[in-house]
């Protein structure tokens, strides 16, 4: 038998030990921040409950002032109309702005993908750019003996970077 044998069994529960210590302390250190995020989520829930009832009131007044001057019927259908624009408007604001065409949209873009243009790569808006028409090869447009300004020279009909296909 050797002479440090008997440690290795030390080394064992020195270890068990440990992790058991570790363990509990994250197990306290999560339970600590759940029971602050519970609270949290409880206040956010009482805050839209009581939202709710501030917007059912502000509606129910706005019906009640239009039935002033309106039948009540009428009243009713324009405070829903009004509910409906506002749900409307504010679900168009929620939404991703996929349907809307903006920058990313217009770069060709998902939302959530990066682009090596955008702030900090000196473009402005994160677009680059687009010249309204090629380039023109040859002479200068707009000078003597060139093409005329706005028109654009037509594309060659093979490509030179392409290498033409074999049959």
């Amino acid at each position: 038998m050797k002479p440090l044998d008997h440690l290795e069994h030390l080394d064992k529960h020195l270890v068990d030990e440990l992790a058991q210590v570790a363990r509990e302390t994250v197990r306290d250190e999560l339970r600590e921040q759940t029971r602050k995020q519970r609270r949290k989520a409880a206040l956010y829930a009482a805050s839209g409950a009581l939202a709710l009832y501030a917007g059912a009131a502000l509606a129910l007044a706005v019906g009640l002032a239009l039935a002033l001057g309106l039948p009540d019927w009428a009243a009713a259908l324009i405070t829903a109309a009004i509910l409906g624009v506002a749900a409307f408007v504010l679900r168009g604001m929620a939404r991703p702005s996929a349907s809307r065409p903006g920058p990313a949209h217009a770069a060709g873009l998902t939302p959530g993908h990066e682009s090596t243009t955008g702030p900090g790569t000196g473009v402005p808006g994160g677009v680059p750019p687009v010249p309204p028409a090629p380039p023109a090869a040859g002479p200068v447009a707009g000078a003597v003996g060139g093409p005329a300004p706005g028109v654009v020279p037509p594309r060659p009909t093979d490509d030179p970077d392409v290498p033409p296909r074999r049959a």
